[in-house]
């Protein structure tokens, strides 16, 4: 029964992620959800610039603070260890959905493209960032990335297996095509307001810090092969940086 538990709470936590995350679509480039980041203000600028800033902060204080090893070998004394990766998305449902609800528009446009083509250009950078954010995770290993694998693995009795280390695709060329997705979702809109530009510039800042932070738990993890991987692979921009024309595949064999 505890498995079947588990099983059932990770499925649960994966199909509200997945609501999250189209929503967060609609919240971003203003399509079809009752909230937006880009809605008609309707409480004082400095205001609405403080519980923006309170909301992004606390959304990346659960995202850093739960991903380190050192909580979650906290936490998995007081949940069962299947169901922690399940825990830490369901945490990042709740910490989106008091984004969702409790954004404050702020007014004021930055940029406004009006050439229809411009703006086609725009919207379709937006959706090449969204398709690349889910193909990343899917390289990675997009159901082990969020729980799914964990509890599949517990119902079953099988002990959890490390995916290990892995270069695929356009991990070759960049270390992290995932958080170009992001920044790529949060910067394409051809109508910049100074809320969507708060958004724009609080989250980049938040990846910048979070890849520092990952990079040196992946360190710790993956060790050399990690720590060579960095020194040749450029961080975000293909080709900068580079130290070596040829980058061998990861597999979690040879990791």
């Amino acid at each position: 029964m505890k498995r079947v538990a588990v099983l059932a709470y990770g499925s649960v936590a994966y199909l509200l992620f997945l609501g999250s995350f189209l929503y967060t679509v609609g919240f971003i480039g203003n399509f079809w959800t009752p909230t937006s980041l880009d809605a008609a203000p309707t409480v004082p600028f400095g205001q609405a610039l403080l519980i923006n800033t309170l909301l992004l902060g606390a959304f990346a204080l659960q995202h850093s603070v739960m991903a380190r090893q050192g909580f979650k070998r906290w936490w998995t004394r007081l949940v069962p260890e299947p169901a922690e990766r399940s825990t830490y998305v369901l945490a990042t449902v709740l910490a989106l959905a008091a984004i969702f609800a409790w954004w404050q528009p702020m007014g004021g446009v930055v940029w406004d493209v009006q050439d229809p083509a411009g703006r086609a250009a725009i919207y379709g950078l937006f959706a090449f960032g969204w398709a690349l954010v889910l193909a990343s995770t899917f390289l990675i290993n997009h159901f082990d990335l969020f729980g799914l694998r964990q509890v599949w693995l517990s119902f079953r009795g099988r002990d959890y297996t490390p995916i290990g280390f892995r270069t695929p695709g356009p991990y070759r060329h960049v270390r992290h095509p995932l958080y170009i997705g992001w920044l790529t979702v949060f910067w394409a809109a051809p109508t910049m307001t100074a809320a969507h530009l708060v958004f724009a510039l609080l989250t980049t800042s938040y990846i910048l810090i979070a890849i520092q932070l990952e990079e040196r738990d992946l360190v710790s993890a993956h060790g050399t092969a990690y720590a060579t991987y960095r020194r040749r692979v450029p961080m975000l921009i293909p080709f900068l940086g580079r130290k070596d024309g040829r980058v061998p595949v990861q597999t979690p064999e040879s990791a």
